[in-house]
């Protein structure tokens, strides 16, 4: 039997966000401003994946989030799984959820909308979790996952 190689290092303590699509793992890494962090930060992409067939992988040391923080990626990486790691182990697994409401993270793709013209934060009702499809709060207008635009 073949002896189980990690493709990227295993850390002490912190989170280990998995199967993200490798498209969209710059996006799951602005979602969440990993892009800002002072902690040790592990990337991986187009990693093999029995699910995915290609994966996506971050590992950050001494990062907990709240839920409500995480279930922002659902929005670009609906089947990621977190896994919260402490002494080396895993003490957690989550799954994200596509929360109701989505607050300053998409842009309207209505060229009209008052947030493209003004300082007003985004803000959507999500309509559709399983092809994702949002709501603008300000013209109604839907947004779709195919137009969806990280902000």
């Amino acid at each position: 039997m073949k002896d189980k190689i990690l493709e990227v290092s295993a850390i002490e303590n912190g989170t280990v966000i998995d199967h993200i699509p490798p498209k969209a793992l710059f996006k799951v890494i602005a979602i969440l401003g990993l892009d800002k962090i002072d902690n040790q930060m592990t990337l991986g992409s187009n990693l093999q994946s029995k699910k995915l067939g290609k994966k996506a992988i971050v590992k950050l040391s001494e990062i907990f989030f709240p839920d409500k923080d995480i279930n922002k990626i659902a929005l670009v990486a609906p089947q990621a799984k977190l896994n919260i790691i402490k002494n080396y182990k895993v003490i957690e697994k989550k799954v994200v959820e596509i929360p109701d409401d989505i607050i300053g993270i998409v842009k309207c793709m209505n060229p009209k909308c008052i947030t493209n013209s003004e300082r007003i934060i985004t803000r959507f009702k999500v309509v559709s979790k399983n092809e994702v499809k949002l709501k603008c709060y300000y013209c109604e207008k839907i947004t779709d996952q195919d137009n969806m635009e990280i902000i």
